[in-house]
């Protein structure tokens, strides 16, 4: 009895020693070979504009290289266009990724169609979810054709998130995760849902309302909390930046910096008609153009037919000062296109179409080319004088000084062409008006005072004018 207990003993010794060998065996991961959550937050806190889709872009793509578990966006706006939030929710309907929102306050609008698509909402208290109506810079609604496309789009967007499953002993039935009807009612004011939405209003949700209609999953003060209730809270957090082109962007869209650069286009073109060839100023006045341009075009406000307008009005003008004779429609018709291309880069107009254009913003778009233009070509003329003419200026070393006037005796043309006046000669060529003439000898170029003269006729030179020899038949 007593070996077998002294046996049994034994075995239970050599177990547990080889149990705790087998532990040792086993290698602890370090700290640093343990993966810590990773969580890429976004801000959409501006209105909904082509920058904001160019930077959802930005942050997926960085979320997707940087292996995120989580895509977090923090929301509060008022809406913004309906093209660049449609982007933006198909972007997140695509993202592998999942997607929470955290609505710190608003989502109306463009905000709310964003909102839905994502996979988790939850809102701050206080805060609001709706008015999906789609309205001019106004306030104004839209036409119907407009309504349409967006009712369709927040139905889609709902339906994007699926049915649940419900069993109830023999019947099934599904219920929508998010209600397509519902999320149509935040656009449509016709629509009526029984205990939610009454016919004439437009639905927006708060925070209690959205949770007990599946539009939140819960409610939250801060960031800190939305990550808890999704089991993030020890995750690293890396928040998008700003790339420095898209700061750029936002700098040279500025309306002061928007006429600095049209007072340099058109100082520059001032200065470059005032000498000959092609010089310093023509490409301060290009580049100045590449730095206007450039920044509407990548924010979605300048199109290629609003930059080739202000190009033509441009070569129109040239056309008017060196080509055509005089002032007139040539001249007019440039200034206008030109001055149309600035203005119409800087407001938000769909080609020809012009609703959802504020009179505020056509008219500071109006103020800034307007103010710009008159500023550069007064500047440009002050400058001339103060630089260039002036004994002290800074560049007077680059003008002629001297002034070779008439009364001293320098004339511009050939002085002996002068005493030719009442010389006889004889036609070289047919002048049809124009050809040559020999008198004494030697050839010179004339016109025919009216009509024809044929080759070897007689002539007299009946007049002289700007080095022009003028001549009819003797």
């Amino acid at each position: 009895m007593k070996s077998g207990i002294i046996i049994a003993l034994i075995i239970s010794v050599l177990f547990c020693f080889s149990e705790a060998f087998a532990q040792d065996s086993i290698p602890l991961k370090t700290e640093s070979q343990v993966r810590k959550k990773l969580v890429y937050k976004f801000n959409i806190k501006e209105n909904i504009a082509p920058a904001i889709w160019r930077q959802t872009k930005q942050a997926f793509e960085a979320a997707d290289s940087l292996k995120a578990d989580l895509f977090l966006i923090h929301m509060n706006t008022y809406g913004g266009t309906v093209v660049d939030a449609d982007s933006i929710r198909t972007r997140i309907l695509n993202s592998k990724i999942p997607v929470v929102v955290f609505i710190d306050n608003n989502a109306a609008s463009a905000g709310a169609l964003i909102s839905i698509a994502c996979d988790r909402i939850y809102m701050r208290s206080g805060g609001s979810i709706g008015a999906a109506t789609v309205v001019n810079q106004t306030g104004e609604k839209m036409p119907d054709k407009y309504q349409s496309y967006m009712r369709s789009t927040m139905r889609a967007t709902a339906e994007a998130h699926g049915r649940d499953t419900i069993i109830a002993g023999k019947d099934t039935t599904y219920r929508w995760k998010r209600d397509p009807l519902i999320a149509e009612a935040m656009v449509d004011d016709r629509i009526f849902i029984k205990g939610i939405i009454d016919t004439g209003k437009v639905l927006t949700f708060t925070p209690m309302e959205a949770m007990k209609n599946g539009f939140c999953e819960g409610i939250c003060e801060n960031v800190d909390e939305v990550l808890k209730l999704n089991e993030m809270e020890n995750a690293r957090i890396v928040e998008y930046k700003p790339t420095r082109l898209e700061r750029f962007i936002g700098f040279m869209v500025n309306p002061i910096v928007s006429g600095i650069l049209i007072m340099a286009i058109l100082g520059g073109i001032y200065f470059e008609m005032q000498t000959p060839g092609i010089g310093f100023p023509f490409g301060v006045a290009v580049l100045a153009a590449i730095l206007y341009f450039s920044p509407l075009y990548l924010e979605g406000l300048a199109a290629n037919w609003e930059i080739l307008i202000f190009v033509i009005g441009l070569i129109l003008i040239a056309l008017e000062i060196f080509v055509v004779p005089g002032f007139g429609v040539t001249g007019i018709s440039g200034i206008a296109l030109a001055f149309s291309g600035l203005v119409l880069s800087l407001i938000k107009n769909v080609d020809f179409t012009f609703e959802h254009v504020n009179m505020g913003d056509l008219l500071t778009a109006v103020g800034t080319v307007f103010i710009g233009s008159i500023a550069g070509i007064g500047l440009a003329i002050y400058l001339s004088q103060k630089l260039f003419t002036t004994e002290k200026g800074q560049f007077s070393h680059l003008s002629l000084k001297e002034v070779m006037s008439l009364k001293d005796g320098y004339v511009g043309v050939d002085p002996a062409l002068m005493f030719l006046k009442g010389k006889k000669g004889i036609a070289v060529t047919t002048l049809r008006p124009s050809g040559k003439i020999s008198i004494e000898g030697k050839n010179y170029d004339a016109l025919a005072e009216s009509g024809m003269i044929d080759k070897g006729t007689r002539i007299v030179v009946t007049r002289v004018e700007t080095a022009q020899l003028y001549v009819e038949e003797e």
